[in-house]
Formats: structure tokens, C-alpha cells, sequence
């Protein structure tokens, strides 16, 4: 433990780091800034994230980037570096970097509240839950509001077991709904799964885009006296690879479970809020899910917020005798953060996001699909909608060394959690047409790169 006086000193150097422009720090400072980030990640956080982190993994190899800034479609660097970010924190930033129109919200809503008493009745919660069932399909109507997604799968799953009675769940093999418990038994892949088994036991995964599968997977429970709770699938699978199933293929889910009394969960963690072109990826076939879990962009960039809404069939006399039952999540719902939400919903609605990432993401997409062409002893596959696409590689170190070269053009890009194989496409909606451009001959040219270092 540390001398008090000393933590207060050397906090209060931070905060004034905080309350100063990156172009008014003093170059020793900043020097100083990046060694102590370094020591601070490999003593205090995690060394692992150091090496996964490559933008954060030596001071002298190039990649020694702190993050200090961020507006519009842009990341800039403490030293003035400037990224366009092409990775969209995984979903996060589909309405932009720190967009005025939601940063102002936030910050006259902390002007007078911040959390709130966890007793009296926080009015914006009740306004946001109205807008969500006002831009979500079908009857979609009571929510849940969480801090993360992961959180958000848990009361998914939960409120499954309490509305339907069941205790199985069908979830797919390379599934990714978070690495809590229960999400984490959901998952699909082996590599987050094996460290922690047995997890929740009562889960079967099934071939994903195969709905016969899950028909027959649910028949076959209940053929010996097994109840189940619930289907949970992503409408494209983002950790996986950004695979997008079989037309019809979340329609036919529909049906098995109304025809099974399965309660449907869509995670639309990373799909919702526009990113695939519609406000929610199951718009795109019509269905209505009986759970739907939101997060990532729901926030606006700018603070966190996640949740479920669910039909009104779901929620029942149990919840409505017990409302602490499903969960009481401190900070879920607080007025700050729903300020930012309510704020997001306007403005994606007011300049038609959804529409701005499905035409943006076709260009970018043709674009990808071109280079596709042109080295096709490199990329294996273009795949996606809207502004969720990937590249795939012919193999890992392919997609390393692109990455690698989409860094040195300034282009933030990333794999999936484990690999490069894939990389992932997942820019805001409010870069422009000549953004687009950019990262199109950036492509090209970090093909290039990587064709002549790998001598292929």
C-alpha cells in the first residue's frame, strides 16, 4: 500500500492531464505518459495485453500509440497521430467519435444528475424503454436496461427460464454472446469455453445457418421429458467471422419455436442499431424474436449501456410480484447514460443511419470485393452487410501482415478475438465517401505489401 499524500500527488498529475489539450503537453511529458502506460499495463493490468494489444506493445517497434482523442470517424494519438477507424470498437461507434449531437445531451443531463437514488422513479429510464419498443418490430415491448453485454445475455437466458418453465438452452457452435457464466455456456467457441468447464450443462450447440439442426435438437429434448427454455443466436455472427446465415434461416427459427413453445432470443448486441442496414438485423427477415438483447452503439460512442426488451407474454406474474427477480443491477438504466441512448435513437432516426451503413457498406464492400479480385492468392472471401463485413485470408499470417500494413496507413482494422484469419470491417456510418476511398487504396496497397514480404 502506498503513502496516501503520494497516491493524492500523483493523482492529481493525472487529473490535470485529463484537463489539458494534447497539443499543450510538454514532449518529456508525453514521452513519460508512454513508458509509464507500458509499466502500467504489464505490472498493474495484464502483461498479456501488451502482446495482444500491438498498438500498445513496445515504445520503440513502431506501434506505441496512446490513444488521447477521438471525433467523427477519427482516433488521434497523443503525439497527433491520426487513425480512421475501420474496427468501430467491435460495434461501438456506428453514430461516430464523441458525436456533438449525443455529446451535448450527455452533458446537460450530468449538469443537473448523474446515477440515480435506486428508490425514487428516474423518469428517462421510462423514456427510453417507450422509445425502444416505439423502433423495435413486432410487440417487442418491456426492458431491461444493463450495464454490458454479457449482462445482457444473463437476463436473456434467465428471463427464458422464468416466462417458458424450461431449463435447456440451443445455442451454435462459435457462438459469441459475452464470458460471463451463463453467456459463456451459450458460446461456441472452444478456446474462452474449455478453461472453465463444466459451465451451465443444460445447453446443446447446433450447426449455426442450419435450422434443421435446432428442430431437431429441441424434438429430441423433449422427446425424453427435457424442457426448453430457449433458441439464442446471433442474426450474423460477428466473433465467428462475420458469417451471415442462409436467407430464411432466422424465419424457419421462428416458426420451430412457436411450433415447439421455445421462447426465441436474438443477440443483437453487434447487428442492432443500424449497423446492417436496418435499425435491428431481424428486421431484415421480418421476424420478431421473443427476447432481444442491444448494446455496443446503443450508447452513442459515448457511454455504456446495454439491456433486453422483451414481448409482453415473457414477462410474467413472477416478475410483476418480484421486479427485483430477474436482477438489480446498480448502475442499469442510470440517468447519464440513458441520456446518451435516448440521445442516439434520435439522431440515428433524424439522419437515417441505418440507410447511411447500408449504402456506405455496399460501396465499401464492392470495393473489398474488387481487391478480392485482384489477389486472390491472398483473400479467400469478402463477406458481410451493411457496415459489418470481413476479409478472409487464405491463411492467419496473411491476415497478420495486412493488418500490419493497414496500421502503417493509418487504418484501424482487427481479427477476430483469437485470430487474423478474418478480418473484420466495422467503420462508422459518418465516414465519407472519400473515407471510403482511403481505406479502399489502403487495402490495395497493404495487399501489395503483404504479397511482396510473404514472396507470394
Amino acid at each position: 500500500m502506498a503513502n496516501k499524500e503520494q497516491v493524492i500527488k500523483d493523482l492529481d498529475r493525472v487529473i490535470q492531464l485529463i484537463k489539458t489539450d494534447a497539443k499543450d503537453i510538454p514532449p518529456e511529458t508525453k514521452t513519460q505518459m508512454m513508458k509509464e502506460t507500458i509499466h502500467h499495463f504489464d505490472q498493474y493490468v495484464s502483461p498479456g495485453w501488451l502482446k495482444y494489444r500491438k498498438s500498445v506493445s513496445s515504445e520503440n517497434d513502431g506501434y506505441a500509440v496512446l490513444e488521447w482523442e477521438d471525433s467523427g470517424a477519427y482516433f488521434y494519438g497523443l503525439n497527433g497521430e491520426k487513425f480512421l477507424d475501420c474496427l468501430g470498437g467491435f460495434g461501438i461507434y456506428t453514430a461516430g467519435h464523441r458525436q456533438p449531437e449525443i455529446l451535448d445531451v450527455v452533458k446537460a443531463q450530468l449538469d443537473h444528475q448523474g446515477l440515480h437514488s435506486q428508490e425514487l422513479l428516474d423518469p428517462l429510464r421510462g423514456y427510453l424503454a417507450k422509445a425502444m419498443a416505439d423502433i423495435t418490430p413486432g410487440d417487442l415491448q418491456q426492458c431491461f436496461f444493463t450495464n454490458g453485454g454479457t449482462e445482457a445475455v444473463e437476463m436473456a437466458l434467465k428471463l427464458a427460464r422464468l416466462a417458458t418453465g424450461g431449463r435447456w438452452y440451443i445455442s451454435t457452435v462459435r457462438a459469441f454472446h459475452g464470458k460471463t457464466s451463463a453467456s459463456l455456456s451459450v458460446g461456441g467457441k472452444d478456446i474462452y469455453r474449455t478453461p472453465y468447464t463444466p459451465l451451465v450443462q443444460q445447453v446443446q450447440h447446433v450447426e449455426y445457418g442450419n435450422a434443421d439442426d435446432i428442430r431437431k435438437a429441441i424434438r429430441n429434448l423433449q422427446a425424453v421429458g427435457e424442457a426448453v427454455a430457449g433458441v439464442i443466436l446471433e442474426p450474423i455472427q460477428g466473433e465467428a467471422g462475420v458469417i451471415v446465415p442462409p436467407k430464411g434461416y432466422l424465419a424457419e427459427v421462428r416458426k420451430i419455436c412457436d411450433e415447439t413453445g421455445v421462447a426465441l432470443i436474438f443477440d443483437e448486441i453487434q447487428t442492432g442499431m443500424g449497423r446492417t442496414g436496418t435499425m435491428w438485423r431481424c428486421e431484415a427477415e421480418g421476424v420478431t424474436p421473443d427476447i432481444m438483447t442491444f448494446g455496443k452503439a446503443f450508447g452513442g460512442g459515448v457511454l455504456p449501456i446495454t439491456g433486453i426488451i422483451c414481448r409482453p407474454k415473457m414477462w410474467t406474474d413472477e416478475l410483476v410480484e418480484n421486479p427485483y427477480l430477474l436482477g438489480s443491477p446498480t448502475f442499469g438504466g442510470n440517468p447519464v447514460c440513458c441520456s446518451a441512448a435516448i440521445a442516439t435513437i434520435r439522431f440515428m432516426l433524424a439522419h437515417d443511419i441505418p440507410g447511411q451503413c447500408r449504402d456506405k457498406g455496399a460501396k465499401l464492400k464492392a470495393g473489398l470485393e474488387a481487391k478480392m479480385q485482384k489477389y486472390p492468392e491472398l483473400v479467400d472471401e469478402v463477406r458481410g452487410v451493411g457496415l459489418m463485413l470481413a476479409m478472409e485470408f487464405a491463411n492467419n499470417e496473411i491476415g497478420y501482415e495486412f493488418s500490419k500494413n493497414m496500421y502503417a496507413h493509418k487504418v484501424i482494422i482487427a481479427g477476430t478475438l483469437n485470430n487474423a484469419k478474418t478480418i473484420r470491417f466495422e467503420p462508422t456510418a459518418v465516414m465519407t465517401e472519400e473515407e471510403i476511398q482511403f481505406v479502399i487504396q489502403a487495402v490495395d496497397e497493404s495487399l501489395a505489401e503483404a504479397k511482396k514480404t510473404l514472396h507470394l
